[in-house]
Order: structure tokens, then sequence, then C-alpha cells
């Protein structure tokens, strides 16, 4: 089942329907479905597809000189190539009278194995891209390796490529096409629980209870998902047992640099080096109050759910989870669901405001949105605004999400007014996000002063 990736879908394809020389680069983390993009956008063309593998030099020329034959002959075949060099020759050679695309997907592993390989793509795209038909796409789950020696200024293949593409989990609304059968506010717990990546979302059975989900993969140790964020974390870093504690710490309320040095016991200049490994991973996000730099108030998320989930709620549990004790652990983790969702609600109404920009029916026209905390000098006390969003020095958008099964009531509203004037914009519009719905005094109120939109969850969808 291939679902959404129609925009990927269509760079690359007019890339290929230019018919000359194309050069894309393809990353992003593992499980979020590069491959499965790839083979979708080469199904139905001519294409040598070819997967590297963690070996040396010799296997992965064997591997790729028989994707190489069986492409020009149709049959499997144990022939091999000399070199890589001869091989691409080969490939570029065949390009020159037909459109053709070649696929390597985890170039990193070949790269590796023959440190020669960057250089000898640069040498032949020089000499035949000119001349060639070829569409070569690289691609790689190894973050850290394609930015370095693929992007880079400093790599050998730099100034060649001709695109590149960093596929990221799908969002709110395109998670939601997984599933017919689970409820909408199921949907929501689903997309907090494991995100947007394709492969987690696979793991999912709609066809059961969130709760019987939860108890399948996160609490079971036998499932894919139990033993995942930690064996991620291993392919990609070299010291596991920090990142872990890390990440741990943010997950269950540390968030201040100060903090998470503290509580995993660290000096701070090393927990920050860590620290800015994982935000090049895309697992934490630094975050600073909308519109300020200053980092004394730096912040640290968790940016991705399934990361979030796991670490949250799983370590703790282990001990019972390790008994076969999944109902036991659920009830455990059941009563701080509704919190624990609050930040996915508030991610969730950021997408549907962008949604609203680029079909031009957003009231502003902002270019970036974000979260705000800062001290009240009126109230004496911290103050805290879920979204801001700029349009100008005089225009901006509040807003405020409420994942609960009570109404929104006036005083949400008011107190949203009253800490907009913390700001001395002008023009306001305010936004408030219910699970729920809204109480009838906050409905009167948000008609009679006209610059207040209400949106309901159900709305969302």
């Amino acid at each position: 089942m291939f679902i959404g990736r129609e925009r990927e879908l269509e760079a690359l394809n007019k890339l290929y329907f230019s018919n000359k020389f194309e050069f894309t680069v393809i990353y992003g983390r593992r499980r979020v479905g590069k491959t499965a993009l790839i083979n979708q956008f080469i199904k139905d063309k001519s294409a040598i597809y070819f997967m590297g593998v963690e070996s040396n030099s010799k296997q992965n020329l064997e591997n790729f000189s028989k994707s190489i034959l069986e492409y020009r002959t149709g049959i499997e075949t144990e022939g091999s190539f000399l070199s890589f060099q001869a091989a691409l020759d080969y490939v570029f050679k065949l390009s020159e009278k037909e459109r053709l695309v070649l696929a390597i997907d985890e170039y990193p592993y070949v790269a590796r194995s023959d440190k020669s390989l960057a250089s000898t793509l640069q040498l032949l795209i020089d000499r035949h891209r000119d001349s060639s038909k070829l569409m070569l796409i690289l691609c790689g789950s190894s973050m850290s390796y394609m930015e370095d020696h693929v992007l880079a200024y400093k790599a050998p293949l730099y100034g060649r490529r001709t695109a590149q593409m960093k596929i990221v989990p799908f969002d709110f609304e395109e998670t939601c096409r997984y599933f017919k059968n689970f409820s909408d506010e199921d949907k929501a717990l689903i997309y907090g629980i494991v995100g947007g990546t394709p492969q987690y979302l696979l793991q999912m059975n709609d066809a059961l209870s969130v709760a019987d989900n939860i108890k399948n993969t996160f609490l079971n140790p036998i499932s894919a998902l139990f033993e995942e964020p930690e064996n991620l974390l291993k392919q990609e870093v070299r010291e596991p047992a920090l990142y872990n504690a890390i990440i741990t710490a943010i997950a269950t309320g540390s968030t201040r640099m100060s903090e998470i040095s503290g509580k995993v016991g660290e000096d701070t200049n090393v927990c920050s080096a860590y620290v800015k490994n994982l935000v090049a991973l895309g697992i934490i996000r630094k975050e600073t109050p909308y519109g300020e730099n200053a980092s004394r108030k730096t912040i640290y998320a968790i940016e991705d759910n399934l990361f979030r989930f796991w670490y949250r709620f799983v370590p703790e549990n282990n001990s019972i989870i390790a008994r076969g004790a999944a109902d036991l652990a659920y009830r455990r983790i059941e009563p701080f669901l509704p919190d624990y969702m609050g930040k996915v609600f508030e991610e969730i109404c950021k997408q549907y405001l962008w949604k609203l920009l680029l079909a031009g029916r957003c009231p502003m026209q902002f270019s970036s949105l974000g979260r705000w905390w800062g001290s009240d000098p009126k109230e004496k006390r911290q103050a805290e605004i879920d979204i801001l969003a700029e349009q100008d020095k005089n225009t901006a958008l509040f807003g405020e999400c409420k994942w609960t099964n009570e109404k929104v009531d006036l005083g949400v509203l008011e107190t949203l007014v009253r800490r907009s004037g913390l700001f001395p914009y002008k023009k306001k519009h305010f936004y408030l996000f219910a699970k729920s719905g809204f109480t009838k005094g906050c409905v009167d109120k948000a008609k009679q002063m006209g610059n207040v939109t209400l949106v309901s969850y159900k709305d969302i969808l």
C-alpha cells in the first residue's frame, strides 16, 4: 500500500521528463519511506535499482553488477564488472541512447566500502553529463553521512546534483489516510503515539482499539516497535547509553540544558554536543519563545512522536513489561495520555493553520509560527501562548489549544486575549482549538468580538 508523497513523485517525474542528465539526492531517517518512494517512481520506467549492503567493496560490486546485467539481459547472471568505475561507465553509455534511471539505495554503505566511489562518480558525471540521459538517484538513511559527504561544499559530488529531497514523516492529514476504521479521536492518538513514519504506521491495526495497539507494540517485548528507538540510536551514534539518558530526561520534563545535565549527571558542555547531534538526527528540536533568540530561554523537546511516547512511558515500566504484564503497564500509562496529547494537539493545530494559509483561507499572512512563553508582569507569574504568528509589526495571530473532554469556556478566550496584551500588535486575530467544542458563552463572545475563530477538532479532519 503506497500512500502520499504526491509532491515528491511530481518533482521526480518532472526531473525524469527533462530527458537530460539529472542527479537527485534523496535522504531521510530510517523507516520514513525513501525506498518505497523510489520503487513507486521507477515502477513504470526503465530503471536499474541497487541497494547497498553493510559489507565489503567486493560484495557490493558483485550485487551492483548483477543489477546492471539483469536489467540489460533480463536474466540473472553471476558476471561482475572489474570495478565500480567500469560498471558505472557502462551505465552512462547505456543512457546515451535511452532515458534510464539508476537508483543506488543505502549509498553510504557502498561509499564506505569503496572510498574512491564518490570521486569516481564525480569523474564520470563530469565526463558524460552533456551526452547522457541518465537520471541518477543516490539515497541514504545516514543523515550525517549524506549531509557531510554528498551535499556538503567540500564533498566530491558538490555542485553535481540537480535536486535534493529530504524525506520527512507524514503530517497528521496524510497519516489519517492509513486508517479507515479508527474513530476521529483515535486517529489523533495514533499520530501522537507513532507520528507519521510509514513503517511505524504499518504496525498499527485499525481493527483494534488504541489501548490494544499500545499493548501489542510498545508493551510487548517481542514486537517490532518495542526496541525500535534504541536500535535506531545504535545505528546512528557511537555511545547510545548517554543519548538514551538525554532523551529520557527530556521526555520526562527536563527541558533546559542545565536540567538535562543535572538529570544525566554530565557536564553541560558534554550534553550540549550530544543534544546537537540529536537535533541533527531530527529526534529532538531546539525551541525559543516565538520572536526571541535569547539562549537563556532555550528549551528542548522531542520532535519524533514515537521517541516521545516510548521514552516517556516504556523505560519506567520496563520491569512490568518484561514480566508480560501489558495490561498493568497500560493502566499505569492511561491516566497520563490526555496530558501527553496536549502537545500533540498543538502540533496538529499548527499544521491546520499552515494548510489554511497555503489555501488562502487564513485571516493572517504569516511566514512562521511557534509557541511563546515568558513572564507576565501584571500577573507576576509565567505565561504561555500555544500559538503565535506574526504577519508584520502591527498584525499577529494568537492561538490556544485544548485537548480535554470538557467544552472550552469563555475564561480560556479571556485569558488568551489578556496575554496578547503583553505584545504591542494593534491588529490581532484569535484562534481557539478544542477537542470537544465550546460553551455557549464562549461562542457568543467570539461572535461579539468578530476577530475570533473557533475550531473544533472535528473541523480539522
